[in-house]
């Protein structure tokens, strides 16, 4: 039997957050928090919200996308237990990507990335160049080139990234020379052939009350 030294200390508080679940962002009212994880207590407008509803979610995934503003932590959480309290749903959530201090970036792009590693192509120079995806976000994407290259800002140019069903325009907002000879290059969706950007989360600064 474990004792309680075996489990990790979690403080009692009241503070608000956003969880995104179903392709909906839904507030949450932290119960408890502990360095591995918490317990918040949904608070959706969606009426057919129920237990059901979110078992019937978590089956494609229970790996879910968090904000708690007044804490300054981003990132991604794994549903590890649902409970009814009366007629509030407990959700028990364990930390597994987070990132601490957002607000600043937040407030400068206004809507959260998703840290979302995967393959893509850009053209430039005339030629199709194999990326890493770095971050997503509903307004456009962080990549990274295992080269260096030189790329005005402004410019105009086409991507592929098959994770997320992304195809079209974007616009290159600024560009950056890392360590390993690599390029990072910070892009805007300008024309894509499909803008249902599914998964990710907008998160943005002034929906928190």
């Amino acid at each position: 039997m474990f004792s309680e030294l075996d489990r990790p200390y979690r403080k009692n508080l009241v503070s608000h957050g956003l969880i995104y679940m179903g392709g909906e962002e839904h507030d949450i009212i932290i119960k408890n928090l502990s360095i591995n994880g918490a317990l918040v207590e949904l608070h959706s407008k969606n009426e057919d919200m129920d237990i059901r509803y979110i078992f019937n979610t978590l089956l494609a995934s229970t790996i879910l996308d968090i904000y708690l503003p007044e804490m300054r932590l981003a990132g991604e959480v794994e549903v590890t237990r649902v409970d009814m309290d009366g007629d509030h749903i407990l959700i028990a959530l364990e930390f597994k990507n987070m990132t601490y201090d957002v607000d600043q970036d937040l407030n400068k792009r206004k809507v959260y990335r998703k840290i979302m590693p995967g393959v893509g192509k850009i053209l430039l120079n005339d030629e199709y160049r194999e990326f890493t995806a770095v971050n997503v976000s509903v307004e456009g994407l962080m990549i990274c080139l295992s080269e260096i290259l030189t790329v005005e800002t402004g410019t105009i140019t086409r991507i592929e990234f098959k994770r997320l069903e992304l195809e079209g325009e974007v616009k290159v907002i600024w560009s950056d020379i890392i360590s390993d000879n690599r390029t990072l290059l910070g892009l805007q969706y300008a024309h894509m052939e499909n803008m249902a950007i599914k998964g990710i989360p907008r998160f943005a600064r002034q929906q928190i009350a």
